[in-house]
């Protein structure tokens, strides 16, 4: 099952990178990504991930995205189909550390 996550990251060097990087090395597939403008300083991201074996957990991925610095989970919906498109994202509220 494919999961959309909804992310807001700062325009920082290798932010994005920083993203797609701890989604791969955490044992997700990205199936989809879009990538749109919030402002002057502040990008959104929705990525379309699927677990590379049932052991994967999309909670557990979402916590370690939060403790990226410079970046915010908006929110994480199950998709049962990955070519659903990405949605502008509905702000949630976030557990701040």
């Amino acid at each position: 099952m494919s999961h959309l996550i909804h992310i807001e990251l700062d325009r920082l060097e290798g932010s994005l990178l920083r993203i797609l990087g701890l989604v791969e090395r955490r044992g997700f597939n990205i199936d989809g990504a879009e990538l749109y403008d919030l402002g002057e300083d502040k990008r959104g991201l929705s990525l379309t991930v699927r677990p590379r074996d049932p052991s994967r957990n999309t909670d557990i991925l979402g916590l370690q995205i939060d403790r990226l610095y410079g970046i915010r989970r908006l929110a994480s919906d199950p998709r049962e189909d990955a070519s659903l498109g990405a949605t502008a994202p509905a702000a949630k509220s976030k557990v701040s550390a």
